[in-house]
């Protein structure tokens, strides 16, 4: 029996990977699951992975939980 694996493009991984995070600290006090998403991204994500997410983003992408949206204003923009 074979398995197919579709291959995700950088932004799915992207919106897949800041929708694990969210998943994760959903599970936090509503207080703190917004920051702790940030930070996590902040501290962990290279700039040029947050560049790309704020691409998508600008450009109207859609599929991230509430929970990311939530954070985005948290999130650090690198510069271009």
């Amino acid at each position: 029996m074979s398995h197919e694996h579709t291959a995700m493009n950088t932004g799915e991984k992207l919106f897949y990977m800041a929708n694990q995070i969210a998943a994760f600290f959903q599970s936090q006090p509503k207080s703190e699951a917004a920051d702790g998403v940030a930070k996590h991204i902040n501290d962990f994500w290279e700039p040029r992975m947050r560049r790309e997410f704020f691409q998508l983003i600008d450009a109207g992408t859609k599929g991230l939980a509430p929970l990311v949206m939530e954070a985005l204003p948290k999130i650090r923009r690198p510069k271009d």
